[in-house]
């Protein structure tokens, strides 16, 4: 119940996260935005490169990492004994 309560709200994160990133890396992509000094750079806008790919790769393997993080704790938590927790001493 911990890992599906959790990968709900990583899920819910990485929704927000994209909306927000993806749309900002949007909108410079179409407006550029954010621009460069030209005698510092040869181009004058901040590069964007959005690839699905790129976008769908990097969710999975951050979900990936993150469920398996929460394995340690949750097989810790797995070997308390409800008697032993509950009992004072």
């Amino acid at each position: 119940m911990f890992l599906y309560q959790a990968a709900y709200l990583i899920g819910k994160g990485l929704f927000w996260g994209n909306l927000i990133g993806i749309g900002l890396a949007f909108i410079q992509l179409k407006t550029g935005l954010i621009t460069l000094d030209p005698t510092s750079y040869y181009i004058k806008t901040v590069p964007v490169n959005l690839e699905l790919t790129h976008i769908l790769l990097l969710n999975a393997g951050t979900m990936a990492a993150i469920i398996i993080m929460l394995l340690v704790p949750s097989q810790l938590i797995t070997r308390i004994s409800p008697v032993k927790a509950i009992k004072y001493d």
